[in-house]
């Protein structure tokens, strides 16, 4: 029988994600509390993880309240599906490696705060 807290994730997660039928819940009890390990399709990691981590972020703050009502601390780790973006990277990183240029590329060009203001006090 599915416990509260993983039949929750299991009903937002599979909400979320392209491929429901490969949403897998692992639920482990120890002196840590509860732990679910989440398995799911590669495609739909994004979808899960969200901008900036911003949705696991929620997903993992919705289930510690399921967890405080039910006297539990519960945590959540997502695992890396085979043929995901990490895989092969450096593992100190988690497996993926940012290189100078990508970093760069993705990322606006830094001013200095005079260059800020600068260009504040242009626009009024």
């Amino acid at each position: 029988m599915m416990e509260k807290d993983q039949e929750f994730l299991e009903f937002v997660v599979k909400g979320l994600v392209d491929h429901p039928e490969d949403v897998k819940i692992n639920r482990t009890v120890d002196e840590m509390g509860v732990l679910l390990m989440l398995d799911i399709n590669a495609e739909d990691m994004g979808k899960v993880i969200g901008r900036s981590g911003n949705t696991a972020k929620a997903i993992r703050t919705l289930l510690r309240v399921v967890g405080m009502k039910n006297n539990a601390r519960v945590n959540l780790k997502i695992n890396e599906p085979e043929g995901g973006l990490r895989q092969g990277g450096d593992s100190a990183t988690g497996g993926y490696v940012h290189t100078q240029h990508e970093v760069s590329a993705h990322a606006p060009a830094m001013k200095s705060v005079d260059e800020a203001m600068e260009e504040l006090g242009n626009s009024f």
